[in-house]
Order: C-alpha cells, then sequence, then structure tokens
C-alpha cells in the first residue's frame, strides 16, 4: 500500500485552520456586537452547502452534458471501473459519457457509494488502455476519499466570512465595529479561498497515489496528465471558457495546459509524446525547480504544478 499519512496530515490540519478560523472569528462577532445577524448568515452558508451537496450531482451532469454509458457501448470501460472499485473497496460508480470537445475526465457525487464517474468523447482516442485505466483510478481514487463532500465541507468557510463581510461592512454601527469585522471577515476569506485551493491540491496528490495503489504504473498516469493537456492546449479559448466553473473537477487544469505541455516535454526525453518507466525513474533521481512565477501561480489553482506532480509519481516509482 502507498504511503500516504503526510497527505492525510496536510487535509486535516488544513481542516482543523479552517475551521479555527471561523470559530473564533464568530466568537469575536458575537463577542464584540453581540446577537446580530451573523447567526443568520451562518444559518445562510450552511443551507447553501448542503444544497450545493445535495443538487451538486445533478447540476454537474447538466452543466458538463453527461449522459448514461452502458456496458453495451464500452465493455472495456465498464471492466476497467468494476477492478478500480473492487480494488478501492466501494461499489462500482455509475459511468458516463460527457459530450464536451476536451479530453479528460471526472468524478461526482455525494459519498463514496454513490459515485460518478464521466470520460469525455475525445480521451478514447487519446489514451491506451492503461492510461485510460490510470486516469479511471485517479477519479475513483476521488470516491474512495468522499472528495466530494469534503469539498461541500470546507468551502462553507469562506463562504461564511464573505458574507459576514458583506453584513457588516455596509452596517450602521456607529462606532466603526461593523466595518471592522467586516474588513476581518473579507480577509478571512481570502485566506479560506487560499486553503480551500490547498486542500484541493492536495486531493489530486491524493487520487494519483489512490490510482497507484490501485494497480496502475505511474508512468501511464503521467502520460495520460502529459496527453490530456496536449489535448486541452489544442483546444480553442472559447470551448476551455465553456467548462472553465467546473474545471476543479477535471485531472488537470484545462486553463494550464499550454504551460503544462511544455513542462512535460522537459521530461520527455525521446520526444514520443509519452513518458516511459525509465524516463520517470529519470526524473525520480532528478531535482525538480519551480519558478517563483510558477510557485505564485500554483497557489491559485486547483491543481498542482504539473512537474511537482510527477516528481511525486516518480518518487512513487522508485
Amino acid at each position: 500500500m502507498i504511503s500516504t499519512w503526510r497527505l492525510r496530515l496536510r487535509m486535516i490540519l488544513t481542516s482543523v485552520i479552517m475551521f479555527t478560523i471561523i470559530y473564533f472569528f464568530l466568537m469575536f462577532v458575537g463577542r464584540f456586537l453581540g446577537i446580530s445577524s451573523w447567526k443568520f448568515f451562518f444559518g445562510i452558508s450552511l443551507i447553501i452547502s448542503f444544497l450545493q451537496y445535495w443538487y451538486g450531482p445533478n447540476l454537474v451532469k447538466r452543466s458538463m452534458n453527461v449522459r448514461p454509458l452502458s456496458e453495451a457501448e464500452a465493455p472495456h470501460i465498464h471492466q476497467m471501473v468494476q477492478e478500480l472499485a473492487d480494488a478501492a473497496g466501494v461499489p462500482k460508480p455509475e459511468i458516463g459519457l460527457s459530450e464536451i470537445n476536451i479530453p479528460n475526465a471526472f468524478a461526482y457525487g455525494r459519498t463514496s457509494r454513490s459515485g460518478h464517474i464521466a470520460i469525455t468523447r475525445p480521451i478514447l482516442g487519446l489514451l491506451d488502455r492503461d492510461e485510460l485505466k490510470a486516469v479511471l483510478g485517479h477519479e475513483m481514487g476521488h470516491i474512495k476519499h468522499n472528495d466530494m463532500a469534503v469539498t461541500a465541507a470546507v468551502s462553507v468557510i469562506p463562504m461564511i466570512c464573505y458574507y459576514i463581510a458583506l453584513s457588516f461592512m455596509f452596517s450602521d454601527n456607529d462606532n466603526g465595529g461593523g466595518i471592522l469585522i467586516g474588513l476581518l471577515g473579507y480577509v478571512f476569506y481570502l485566506i479560506g479561498q487560499l486553503l480551500v485551493l490547498f486542500i484541493s491540491r492536495t486531493r489530486e496528490y491524493y487520487a494519483d497515489a489512490a490510482s497507484v495503489e490501485y494497480g496502475n504504473r505511474p508512468a501511464a498516469l503521467v502520460s495520460a496528465l502529459y496527453k490530456l493537456s496536449y489535448g486541452a492546449a489544442r483546444c480553442s479559448k472559447e470551448t476551455i471558457d465553456e467548462v472553465n466553473t467546473n474545471r476543479a473537477f477535471f485531472v488537470n487544469d484545462v486553463n494550464n495546459a499550454q504551460h503544462d505541455v511544455t513542462d512535460f516535454q522537459q521530461i520527455d526525453f525521446d520526444g514520443d509524446g509519452k513518458i516511459s518507466d525509465e524516463e520517470l525513474r529519470r526524473l525520480a533521481n532528478s531535482e525538480v525547480k519551480i519558478s517563483k512565477t510558477n510557485g505564485i501561480m500554483e497557489l491559485l489553482s486547483t491543481h498542482p504544478d504539473s512537474l511537482k506532480r510527477v516528481k511525486r509519481l516518480a518518487e512513487i516509482e522508485l
């Protein structure tokens, strides 16, 4: 079994920090202003998060134009998903086909017992069997780890701060307390958003490790990421913009596809358009340096920097 305790620790500590922030912030609001409308916004945030959690799968299905993919249409995909579900110890997810023109895959649902995995039509002709199974294994990892519920839970924190900031920044409090709390709320909102993105990136590392744990080769997953980035880079800006609000669901960040292709080309030593086991082992013994610009961009991204992500997979390969 792949050791993922560091990733779990990251998730736990970040979640603790987020809930600590909101606890002390709400306590401060209550002490400073007494019983006030912050309770109303707290309740509204919880309701919105519940609705997001409960109706989210249907919204994703509609926005990504997903239809059921029957076993008769794609028996090999159903077989791969069943094998991965057995390895993960979860019920076989529903499988769908997304009619969008970007090669990718994504998972959605409420819990590990009601998961869905969807693939887009262009991915079928782009990846070989091992690469496709590695991608499906990544998505199975998201389902196994209940990442859908985690996302709904942590997203509520910056949302609460944002609503409180709106409530108090424009209040009629004579002593200026409303403006102070509003500013603090907005600062905590920004911090919360950065922590949510950090958790999102950690989830991607965790899902990568899960795919390997379910029997897939790290090099197969890296090659798939390489090809998916290349496929997305060839898409028009209009096509990318159509799925921009849902890009966090994808295996890779389609907005950074061109940049990722450049990164992958650095480790594609023989230039054949895919990453072999040997190329990945060479990377494992090399030092990967990320520029300050890329580091800042990663802080604002839902997915890890591609080179850091591949480096981690290369270390698993060893």
